[in-house]
């Protein structure tokens, strides 16, 4: 089985995505056959890799992760549910394929209400496909709600974003707690690999100050890099692309410590 690696925070807006997607690019570089899983039904991981109309012509085609959790039961040309062959996008990047994520995630608690083992659909979807990867990334929703759960449900580490503003540093804590409370009811043996301090703005007494308590409280779980927050990352993925397309070498120069020290947290060499 190949690892499985979650990007989740209870609060949005600390770099999630960012992160996902730019270490599914960093793997993908690296010669690593991987495979993202945008959960968010906000979609940007999607629209950053693929563009909006990209995404719409898919989504008009084929399917996406809504699919495969059983939120649309939309039926492909053969009349079956569509499954992972027909939402999957084939080198969306470099070495890179993608699931795309859609809007109706955002219902999908209410819509799968009777399901059997909900939490278990993405397991399911993936169980023929997954090993033809070296890594799997899920980009999650700011919550701990089905997208994220099924997500849980079959990731074997896990990875925490955070910005250093009050709000974001206060939910850490609860946060660890309800990943170690999800993971004993869906039964994955789940492993913290990093939290990583995003998003980090202009010099300040307060954020220096939030990142020593940071760094204290967590001690050797917060990883020694940090991601500045950088008009290159958001224009690189206006543009569908990763910061490593960018030509902004300071930033790359701060993925790449961070990736490699998340590379060794993983156990990949």
């Amino acid at each position: 089985m190949p690892i499985v690696l979650s990007s989740i925070n209870l609060k949005g807006g600390v770099g999630k995505t960012t992160i996902a997607v730019n270490y599914a690019a960093y793997c993908g570089n690296k010669g690593r056959k991987v495979l993202l899983c945008d959960l968010d039904p906000q979609a940007n991981a999607s629209f950053g890799m693929i563009g909006v109309e990209g995404w719409e012509a898919h989504v008009a085609k084929k399917g996406t992760v809504a699919d495969l959790l059983g939120a649309r039961r939309h039926k492909n040309a053969q009349g079956v549910a569509r499954g992972f062959n027909d939402v999957v996008i084939k080198d969306a990047w470099k070495n890179v394929d993608l699931i795309p994520s859609h809007l109706d995630l955002f219902t999908v608690d209410l819509d799968l209400a009777g399901i059997t083992a909900r939490e278990f659909q993405l397991k399911k979807s993936l169980k023929d496909h997954i090993e033809d990867y070296d890594i799997v990334i899920c980009d999650c929703p700011p919550n701990l709600t089905l997208p994220t759960q099924n997500a849980l449900a079959i990731s074997t580490n896990y990875t925490v974003p955070v910005s250093l503003d009050y709000l974001s540093v206060l939910g850490i804590g609860l946060l660890l707690s309800r990943i170690n409370s999800l993971s004993e009811d869906l039964d994955v043996d789940l492993t913290n690999s990093g939290i990583i301090i995003s998003r980090v703005g202009r010099p300040a007494k307060h954020r220096a100050e939030t990142e020593s308590v940071v760094r204290g409280e967590f001690n050797g779980n917060v990883l020694s890099g940090k991601i500045t927050d950088r008009t290159a990352i958001s224009a690189a993925m206006e543009k569908s692309q990763s910061i490593y397309s960018s030509g902004d070498q300071l930033a790359i120069a701060e993925f790449n410590h961070i990736f490699s020290e998340l590379d060794q947290n993983l156990g990949i060499k």
